[in-house]
């Protein structure tokens, strides 16, 4: 399997697995994610996502070689686009997923793993993790979201710099930066159990909060007041909201509570 998914309780972790490849995203990839992300989405008794790659690798971004086999074989630019759209499919279902992701890097996250890392809500880094916007060494431009999740992760001019030199950063560099918001020893071990206490979270609020916030940045005022006014509306007829507020009245412990 390129992709494998676990359970961890109420988590789902989805851990490419093409060490031997850096976990570069083949056909084969792409397809196991459209199907994972789907049962994800569809499946209420999951309420976080952990994103990771195996064998110290994150992901090293497009297979290369199997683009290269393409172009031999005398595919066309059209071909080119219609795989680019079907990737983009199934990384929409990943960046709009109504749940919480949290993605645990260690190695190297380069060129699309580098924006399958910042898709994520929260990526905590270990402490042997790279990132890099390799694109330019190979004469590409950013995809996957690259060119919308960068510059709003490190501002604009910034995003500038990594696309143009296609350099490397280091963990500690990205924390910096604002690529990661967290650098560990064990980011996979820290990612679970991160997730893990936002099993007991008012999953569909975050949703709906994660929805608005990642269109805050394109939207108006006026925009965000009428989708909050939407959302606050849906959030406070919530069997969770109601078990929360009974709970605050009568004094008794927080249905959730983060400390």
């Amino acid at each position: 399997m390129a992709l494998n998914i676990t359970r961890h309780g109420a988590t789902a972790v989805l851990s490419m697995d093409r060490p031997g490849q850096r976990n570069a995203l083949s056909m084969e990839m792409r397809e196991a994610f459209d199907l994972a992300l789907r049962n994800v989405r569809d499946d209420d008794s999951v309420k976080a996502v952990v994103l990771t790659g195996s064998g110290g690798h994150f992901c090293a971004g497009g297979d290369i070689k199997s683009i290269s086999r393409a172009l031999a074989e005398g595919r066309d630019g059209f071909e080119g686009r219609d795989r680019i759209r079907h990737i983009q499919r199934w990384f929409d279902m990943l960046a709009d997923l109504e749940k919480p992701v949290i993605c645990a890097v260690d190695g190297a996250a380069f060129g699309a793993g580098l924006s399958l890392a910042l898709c994520a809500d929260y990526v905590i880094a270990q402490r042997s993790a790279t990132f890099c916007a390799v694109f330019a060494r190979i004469g590409y431009v950013p995809d996957l979201l690259g060119m919308y999740l960068l510059p709003r992760a490190v501002g604009l001019a910034r995003a500038k710099e990594l696309v143009f030199t296609a350099r490397v950063c280091d963990a500690d560099e990205a924390l910096r930066l604002g690529l990661v918001q967290e650098v560990c020893d064990n980011a996979l071990e820290r990612a679970i159990e991160m997730a893990a206490r936002l099993h007991a979270a008012p999953t569909q609020a975050l949703g709906l909060a994660k929805t608005v916030m990642n269109r805050s940045f394109e939207s108006t005022r006026e925009s965000v007041y009428a989708q909050e006014a939407m959302a606050q509306a849906i959030c406070r007829d919530s069997a969770f909201h109601r078990e929360a507020a009974r709970r605050f009245v009568d004094k008794q412990p927080a249905l959730y509570q983060w400390d």
